[in-house]
């Protein structure tokens, strides 16, 4: 058994116990969360510890990455310019559009009170800005202060500042930073699969808690919030064939049927770096030309992500939702700038290690309580096909706007390198 699977195991099974416990003694089982509730809290404890170094680290070398592609020529700066714009426009979509499914399709209230009641402990991280306070307080006075008070958003922007500063060095003096970051990530994940190896343990843990307060409401409430997240990446996936046909200028039918099979390896796979074989073969079926795609897709593999920041503020402004913080406006910058900036340090990391470390900053960032994140790992694997699927196909999509505008950069192979 994978452990992904394991961890949805432990799920199941500590919901059904606590609420078999409070079928039989209530008293006694709401007793037993007293032990359940310290061993989730300090798993769960466990994988916070490591995010601040771990995002930092991801950011330089993600950066650093994307940089040294940029730099590589017209095309891959073209690639980039496209990445980064979609990363924000599919971000700016989840903020509009997931209020809306929450408002339109709503959680049952009585669900909603009973898993509020289940985490009574969880509290608002960070700081909480107004719009006023998130434009006063998005530049760091303090780093240090920045890091140790979860203030994440403005941590970013020095990181994200620090990781440009880099790419402006020498090579040596930027080789020798980079390779400090990349033993630091290294490091980082060696401990998270520690962690990540007890995870069946904490989430059943946290699970038992949930069960034993709330009875059968969990199971409707995880799958309300499989749903919700998963229709996001839906709309993601929709819009690449929207790039495909108004910028690759491809016709719909003909775009649907070229990258299919890239979308089936990416279902059975749950890899993007697994499509790529497919997803050259549909960027060529297309009309993009070898160079150019074998340019942009290995770019778009390994430091692009078109779900990840729209999913992951879906997933926090659901847990809002869920335990009824309110989201101001301030409060919802806060989360679409963390969203967008943070993708491109996690995308080279495993499903189950990406949703904490990609969704964790965005909801302490907004103020969001984080200890259902435990919960939703174990569920993860659901939305995950969404967001794999969805990835393939802005992959691709992209890949053939750029051939399209590039096609005059590959008549002169002296302005993109060769493949």
């Amino acid at each position: 058994m994978s452990q992904a699977w394991r961890i949805l195991l432990a799920l199941v099974l500590g919901i059904g116990f606590g609420i078999a416990g409070a079928e039989i003694s209530p008293e006694g089982a709401l007793d037993l969360t007293l032990v359940t509730g310290p061993v989730g809290s300090a798993w769960l404890h466990a994988l916070q510890m490591v995010i601040v170094p771990l995002i930092v680290g991801l950011l330089v070398t993600g950066v650093g990455a994307a940089a040294d592609a940029a730099r590589a020529g017209r095309i891959a700066g073209r690639s980039m310019l496209y990445f980064v714009v979609i990363l924000w426009c599919t971000t700016l979509l989840s903020a509009i559009v997931t209020p809306i499914l929450l408002n339109v399709w709503q959680l049952p209230p009585e669900w909603s009170a009973a898993l509020r009641q289940s985490l009574t402990g969880a509290k608002p991280m960070g700081t909480v800005p107004s719009l006023g306070q998130f434009f006063d307080t998005i530049v760091p006075t303090n780093v240090v202060n920045a890091a140790a008070g979860d203030a994440f958003l403005p941590l970013t922007i020095f990181a994200l500042a620090f990781a440009f500063a880099i790419t402006r060095l020498e090579p040596a003096s930027r080789e020798r930073l980079t390779g400090l970051f990349q033993a630091l990530v290294e490091a980082m994940l060696v401990i998270i699969n520690w962690v990540l190896a007890l995870a069946p343990i904490g989430i059943f843990a946290l699970a038992y808690g949930v069960g034993a307060r709330t009875g059968a409401a969990a199971f409707g409430a995880l799958l309300h919030y499989i749903l919700t997240v998963s229709a996001i990446g839906f709309l993601v996936l929709l819009s690449g064939y929207v790039v495909a046909v108004v910028f690759g200028r491809v016709k719909l039918g003909a775009f649907a049927r070229a990258v299919a099979p890239a979308q089936a390896v990416a279902v059975s796979t749950q890899s993007s770096l697994a499509s790529l074989p497919a997803m050259l073969e549909a960027s060529e079926k297309l009309g993009a030309a070898p160079a150019s795609a074998g340019i942009t897709l290995p770019i778009a593999v390994a430091v692009f992500r078109a779900t990840s920041p729209a999913m992951n503020l879906a997933v926090a402004l659901y847990v809002a939702h869920w335990l009824g913080v309110p989201i101001g406006a301030g409060q919802l910058a806060a989360g679409v700038a963390t969203a967008a900036i943070t993708t491109m340090g996690s995308v080279s990391l495993p499903g189950t290690i990406s949703f904490f470390a990609s969704v964790a900053p965005v909801s302490v960032a907004m103020g969001v309580p984080i200890e259902a994140l435990g919960l939703l790992v174990a569920v993860e694997t659901i939305p995950d096909l969404f967001r794999t699927v969805g990835n393939v196909t802005m992959d691709t999509a992209v890949t053939v706007a750029v051939a399209r505008k590039s096609a005059g950069d590959i008549a002169h192979p002296e302005i993109a390198p060769r493949v």
